[in-house]
């Protein structure tokens, strides 16, 4: 099959996969504090399984990257799927048996889960030429804006499904999301160079890779966007509650955030093709500070609103912009210790922002999250300006 044609098919599979694996993190957000109320032994702990499962994300990455380098991507995507499947099921019981630590356990798994559907990116690159790698980027993730409605709404039709043990349904419908993936993989069809078993010391030692000015630039811009996101969404319905808004109030203001994450997918690989990926980079933190400015405006419902929607779209050019600024950083031999590096570094940062926003928040209050964003901004938007002044001097003309 031709290269191209194999990518186009290869990008149909991973759309599909990624609606169903990127589904499961809607539910455990959506739940996963309220699930900690009734079972937590301590007030203290009744977000640690959304924690956790940012935590499952960030330490999964490596472990995968190695798994697909030496196995495949397919094989490792089956593996991720089953551990899904298997988290899902862990945290059912957790909540069947009112065990706080079994319900940890399972958010959890369901990380390592997230570790490999978010490496559905980098594979929708594997086949595909050039010119087509950044709309393959930004297609798979459009997968993510069907998950963005797939999962609330399993959360709305399966939350009483077994009356005994209210919210047990909707983790159940986690497992199934990832029982369905696994026919679904099971088609994916990855390139020679993408399944052979290379050995980690195949390319330049990841040591120098990590270290060169053009990656950390890369990586940088895609650890302010994913970690401002994540730092700033988790704040903001404890936010909008303290301010007297309803639960519902926030919970729509979150499903408008979501929405905007993804719905933006349909145009950012041909937004990348016109203006180059460091161009839509800098416009995604442009509009992330931007969402801070609105946030720091006044404290009405459409100030959290849209707020919230910029920065749902500033984190989609953000990261797909600096997803695909990774992929120039290796070549085939390097991908998979890259990509998983790259990864590990990006949800990480999640981790420790979901772990601190709410105390942040308590301490110091919903203006100081949001003066925070700018500081941030600043250290990676004036570098990637300057490399794009510099870029355009040496070749004018050029994107």
């Amino acid at each position: 099959m031709p290269a191209e044609a194999l990518a186009r098919r290869n990008v149909f599979i991973l759309t599909a996969a990624q609606a169903l694996g990127a589904a499961s993190p809607p539910i455990i957000i959506s739940l996963g504090g309220i699930v900690g109320q009734v079972l937590s032994p301590d007030p203290a702990f009744v977000t640690l399984p959304v924690s956790l499962y940012n935590l499952g994300l960030a330490l999964g990455t490596i472990p995968a990257a190695v798994v697909m380098r030496h196995f495949g991507r397919r094989t490792g995507y089956l593996l991720g799927a089953g551990i899904g499947l298997i988290s899902g099921l862990v945290a059912t019981l957790g909540v069947v048996a009112a065990a706080f630590v079994v319900f940890c356990l399972g958010t959890f798994l369901a990380g390592f889960y997230g570790a490999y559907v978010q490496s559905y990116r980098f594979a929708a690159t594997d086949a595909a030429p050039d010119s087509f790698k950044a709309r393959a980027i930004s297609l798979v993730m459009i997968g993510g804006l069907i998950a963005a409605i797939i999962g609330p709404q399993l959360v709305i039709w399966t939350r009483d499904a077994l009356p005994a043990a209210p919210f047990a349904g909707s983790f159940l419908s986690q497992a199934v999301l990832a029982l369905l993936a696994l026919p679904v993989l099971a088609m994916l069809r990855a390139p020679k160079v993408a399944q052979a078993r290379l050995s980690m010391s195949s390319g330049r030692p990841l040591r120098e890779i990590l270290l060169a000015p053009r990656f950390m630039l890369a990586a940088a811009a895609g650890i302010v966007s994913y970690g401002l996101m994540s730092f700033v969404m988790t704040a903001a319905p404890i936010a909008m509650v303290g301010c007297g808004f309803t639960v519902g109030e926030a919970a729509l203001g979150i499903q408008w955030h979501v929405l905007a994450m993804f719905a933006p997918s349909f145009i950012t690989g041909h937004l990348i093709g016109r203006f180059g990926k460091e161009k839509v980079t800098a416009a995604g933190l442009l509009l992330i500070a931007g969402s801070g400015a609105v946030a720091l405006s006044g404290l009405d419902l459409s100030d959290f609103y849209i707020s919230l929607i910029l920065l749902g779209v500033g984190w989609n050019f953000g990261f797909i912009g600096a997803t695909a600024m990774v992929t120039d950083c290796h070549t085939s031999d390097e991908r998979g210790k890259v990509q998983g590096a790259n990864d590990f570094l990006i949800f990480g940062s999640v981790a420790a922002a979901s772990f601190f926003s709410g105390t942040l928040l308590t301490a110091a209050g919903w203006q100081t999250i949001n003066w925070l964003i700018f500081p941030t901004i600043a250290l990676v938007l004036i570098p990637l300006l300057w490399r794009m002044s510099r870029r355009k001097q040496e070749a004018p003309g050029t994107t």
